[in-house]
């Protein structure tokens, strides 16, 4: 069977009821191939042989939900000029709406022979790879609608999608650590009861566990390691079946938005799972290196990387930029989530060298109509030079006000000379935001959050003690700015005496609740 011509829009695998139409951008490939598996892994290859705007495409009837499959990209090879296509990998759709399982690790994965890095590996890595999933876009939303809070009656609760039931004793078994586990009545009572407006989701994009970690029997917990931008990752289904987790994932919104709580994503658009030069070619690497990546100026073999993580986006690419925009703009629509939280963010606004808050990308979303509507948070730093923008995100956006973080610890623990700008931070960081039109809410007011200490270690440790992963507290940052509540003195404090006598109570009292 031959494909039909299909069209180049949208990008990724479009089930329309009959058939399914197949979109790829790259601009170096020379030829690519759709490649079709049944359920014992046999592959049917078709060619798509039309090209549009370097975006090759075709329709298949007959083919629909659950179909996987994935592309090879016949190309140029060659990691000294930046260029890594290789027809021997089974490559990720970019835009696959669901992907199948996770990566199972073999040298195949690889472009290089590990006994001999310099020696290209065409090795099949078919089987080991992810499948892609054709989505089944249809789902019924009844009357659901985005709750809208404001930002000023907004109460955030950052949330783990497994973490959060996997051990919950009112959650069915079946269901725990799950997108439907999270949206069990159990949940959402608790969560309504402690106040809470808006469930922050730590990733939720399909993510892989590194290499290096799982040769160490470990598993990439937190999920800041992307590799599928418009798919909920799977292993947070109760049934993920054949691209179930969409459908399960839209169910745990619409029971969410019933209750009027909220739905943020934690969103990762700043690197991929496909890591530096000895990384794994997975997807976006052997469909059009150079156009997704940041490659080093004048040696393309190697990546920059401003997020310690191997790699980051290309956002100085059109094409790189709409994959990110796309991905926006499917979540809010398609699955209906009522804001972003977008991890190192400073790495989005770094279209030459330094940060700039006037990028591309802050104009996309501003003039988008249907992105610059949701809530916009940024966390904004990043690990390069420069990357520690916290106030200087531009309107529209709202920030983790990392400097309300560390001046609440400080004052907690009795550091001396913080009451001043420590009511300059509970009063809305004016110096932060005034200058630029912001009112107070774009100050998101955090104290403890998935990076370093909980609030149960803050009150309880003075240096971190992560035995548990294997890495002998070598892992995260030093600087916690914690102190076991036993050793605060108050008397360093400098406070009114009636109110350290409260606040004494509620330390008291936070060393045994928390």
């Amino acid at each position: 069977m031959r494909p039909w011509p299909g069209t180049p829009y949208p990008l990724g695998a479009t089930y329309d009821g009959v058939g399914t139409n197949f979109a790829l951008f790259s601009e170096v490939a020379e030829r690519v191939e759709l490649c079709l598996f049944d359920a014992e892994g046999k592959e049917t290859r078709y060619a798509l042989e039309e090209v549009d705007g370097f975006v090759h495409h075709g329709y298949l009837l007959n083919v629909g939900p659950g179909q996987r499959y994935g592309f090879r990209v016949h190309g140029p090879y060659d990691p000294k000029r930046g260029l890594r296509c290789n027809p021997n990998k089974l490559l990720i759709d970019p835009y696959a709406k669901a992907v199948s399982h996770g990566v199972k690790w073999d040298e195949s994965l690889f472009g290089y022979q590990f006994a001999n890095p310099a020696e290209r590996n065409d090795d099949d890595s078919a089987g080991h790879v992810p499948y892609s999933l054709v989505a089944n876009p249809f789902f019924d939303w009844g009357n659901d609608r985005q709750p809208k809070r404001p930002y000023n009656e907004t109460v955030i609760y950052e949330a783990h999608v497994k973490g959060m039931t996997v051990h919950h004793p009112f959650v069915p078994e079946a269901l725990r650590g799950t997108y439907a586990g999270l949206a069990h009545p159990a949940v959402v009572e608790h969560l309504q009861k402690l106040g809470v407006t808006a469930v922050e989701l730590l990733p939720v994009h399909q993510f892989v566990t590194d290499h290096g970690l799982a040769e160490k029997g470990l598993t990439n917990y937190w999920g800041y390691n992307t590799i599928g931008y418009f798919a909920p990752h799977d292993s947070y289904a109760a049934m993920p079946g054949e691209g179930g987790q969409v459908q399960e994932f839209k169910g745990m919104v619409k029971a969410l938005h019933e209750a009027g709580i909220e739905v943020i994503l934690d969103v990762v658009y700043n690197h991929t799972a496909e890591g530096n030069h000895l990384g794994p070619t997975l997807s976006m690497r052997g469909i059009d290196n150079e156009a997704y990546y940041r490659l080093v100026e004048g040696e393309p073999e190697y990546y920059m990387d401003y997020t310690g993580t191997g790699n980051s986006l290309n956002v100085r690419n059109p094409h790189t930029l709409q994959l990110i925009m796309d991905s926006l703009r499917y979540w809010v629509t398609e699955m209906h989530v009522d804001g972003f939280r977008f991890d190192l963010a400073s790495a989005l606004a770094r279209e030459f060298y330094d940060v700039d808050r006037l990028s591309t990308f802050f104009d996309l979303v501003q003039q988008d109509p249907i992105v610059s509507q949701v809530k916009l948070i940024a966390e904004p730093w990043d690990v390069g030079p420069g990357g520690y923008q916290v106030g200087n995100f531009p309107p529209l956006w709202t920030e983790w006000n990392g400097q309300f973080r560390d001046t609440v610890r400080d004052f907690w623990r009795g550091e001396p000379s913080t009451l001043g700008e420590f009511a300059s931070r509970i009063t809305g960081s004016s110096d932060l935001y005034q200058d630029d039109g912001r009112r107070p809410f774009a100050s998101i007011n955090f104290v403890t959050a998935h990076d370093g200490f909980t609030l149960r270690d803050l009150v309880s440790y003075n240096e971190k003690h992560n035995e548990a992963n294997g890495e002998d507290g070598r892992d995260g940052a030093d600087d916690n700015r914690s102190c076991r509540a036993a050793d605060v003195q108050l008397g360093d404090l400098d406070v009114d005496p009636e109110v350290g006598e409260a606040l004494e109570v509620r330390l008291v009292a936070a060393q045994v609740r928390v």
